[in-house]
């Protein structure tokens, strides 16, 4: 790497690692991911340009966590679908069962614009200058929507632990 590259990103790595330890210490690994016209998931799980996918191998079939792009396949209401989500669009990835994870950064406006996004596509309550948030399934979707690809409406993820009183995790940002 030459001097000043800043290099990759280390978003796609802290993906992978952190689905490794979730996986490693028998949790289910979720990831929010922000949704507009580059991502590929069902449209009809989409609330707010958001979802929230169960990305264990598990509930997945030839899960690929690449440099650039999540691909896997998984069902959703019974019926297999192909999922591809842009390693940028992740907003989280976090363990069902205790909320420990991460959250990232919004993807850029640029990012969403060149990914084709239209107007309505990104939402009016999104926070200004990709500050960090980790998405619920609380009031994301209805309740068969709110159970990720492979699982019930009984095995329907908690809410991650509040911190600082409000119905949001407490995130800290570590650079």
């Amino acid at each position: 790497m030459a001097p000043g590259n800043a290099g990759s990103s280390t978003r796609p790595y802290l993906i992978r690692a952190l689905h490794d330890w979730c996986t490693d210490n028998g949790f289910t690994p979720y990831l929010a991911v922000f949704v507009d016209r580059g991502v590929h998931v069902p449209a009809e799980y989409v609330k707010n340009n958001e979802i929230v996918l169960n990305v264990s191998f598990e509930a997945t079939t030839a899960l690929k966590l690449g440099n650039e792009l999540i691909e896997f396949k998984a069902r959703f209401g019974g019926i297999a679908r192909e999922i591809a989500v842009p390693v940028d669009h992740v907003i989280a990835i976090y363990a069902r069962e205790n909320g420990q994870g991460m959250a990232f950064p919004m993807p850029s406006e640029s990012a969403s614009e060149t990914a084709g996004a239209s107007d309505d596509a990104a939402p009016a309550d999104r926070p200004a200058g990709g500050g960090l948030r980790l998405a619920t399934t609380e009031g994301t979707a209805e309740p068969a929507a709110a159970a990720p690809a492979g699982e019930s409406e009984e095995d329907k993820p908690p809410e991650p632990p509040a911190g600082g009183g409000g119905p949001r995790p407490a995130l800290k940002r570590i650079k």
